[in-house]
């Protein structure tokens, strides 16, 4: 059966999709990340005589070297552009832009702050548009982050996750996800920083099995999986107020004592040892972070492999 894209697909957001497609994104990026272990990437050319322009409001590093390589593995051609250059809803508006770029190219992957501006330029672009990342959510790292889990545990389905720390837009991700997949995540921020009430309310309306409170200790016990992240993200302003209030929430090994003996850690990076994550953790037998790293690059060429057309079947990967 030869799979045909009969309209756009934009990723946006994990709520977008159901169970089904993340399964088969992340089954695509299994089986691209095992064919360029073994054979190389020559045969995965979904994208091939395809531009997609990759456009930075903010500095990265993980964020565009892996998307940079993953379409050129894919068979496409990156171009970057910066948000100074774009000027996003400023010179014009964001409805005109999309369209524009959508004549030039024939996707768009952004990382910008405002989520909203993003729903709109998806809204009116008449190519696929990929969320690298806003301040509401961060669905390409958390599609890395259960790639990163069943490689190294096991399905994601009867996992037990443990969010410590700061709620941002990772952990908005993982809220979505645990409506999709049914794994159990239990939540421990301090009140002030706790997440968007909405977003749970959703995601409890939809199955999820969520628990939160301020206790980073019960939330971590029989945990397979501890995750943080920085104290201070891009736009926060109260910097030395977050890192006292934050402070009893580092993940450490006397942290990690109460979760199981097989128990990982994952932090999407850039890290600030010593403040949310001590090195012993970094560097040691629990820390998952560089394979997360690394998977940024395989689940990414999934998720464009499934925009794109590409689906699995018994023979392998189909493209359009």
């Amino acid at each position: 059966m030869v799979y045909l894209m009969t309209k756009k697909l934009d990723f946006i957001d994990i709520a977008d999709f159901s169970k089904e497609e993340l399964r088969e994104m992340l089954n695509l990026a299994k089986a691209v990340k095992a064919r360029r272990q073994s054979v190389g990437s020559s045969q995965d050319k979904p994208l091939k005589n395809k531009k997609i322009v990759m456009v930075f409001e903010q500095p990265s590093l993980r964020t565009r070297m892996s998307f940079d390589v993953a379409i050129r593995e894919l068979g496409g051609e990156p171009l970057m552009v910066t948000g100074q250059e774009i000027e996003l809803g400023e010179r014009e508006s964001i409805a005109d832009t999309a369209r524009v770029m959508s004549r030039y190219v024939n996707g768009i992957m952004i990382r910008m702050l405002n989520h909203t501006q993003l729903r709109e330029l998806a809204k009116h672009a008449t190519v696929p548009v990929i969320n690298g990342l806003t301040k509401t959510s961060h669905p390409c790292q958390l599609m890395a982050d259960i790639l990163t889990y069943e490689e190294r545990v096991g399905p994601i389905e009867t996992a037990n996750i443990a969010w410590v720390g700061d709620s941002n837009n990772v952990l908005t991700s993982w809220i979505e996800a645990a409506a999709k997949f049914g794994f159990t995540l239990n939540i421990a921020t301090p009140l002030q920083y706790a997440p968007n009430a909405n977003i749970l309310s959703w995601a409890k309306a939809n199955g999820a099995k969520i628990s939160l409170g301020t206790d980073p200790y019960a939330a971590v016990k029989n945990a397979d999986c501890v995750i943080t992240d920085c104290w201070v993200s891009m736009g926060d302003k109260d910097e030395d107020e977050r890192t006292k209030i934050l402070r009893p929430y580092q993940v450490n090994m006397q942290l990690l004592a109460g979760s199981k003996p097989h128990v990982i850690v994952m932090h999407c990076l850039p890290a600030t040892r010593g403040e949310e994550v001590t090195d012993e953790i970094m560097d040691g037998p629990h820390s998952a972070v560089f394979d997360e790293a690394e998977n940024r690059l395989h689940a990414q060429k999934g998720i464009m492999a499934f925009l794109w057309g590409a689906r699995l079947n018994n023979d392998g990967i189909i493209y359009p």
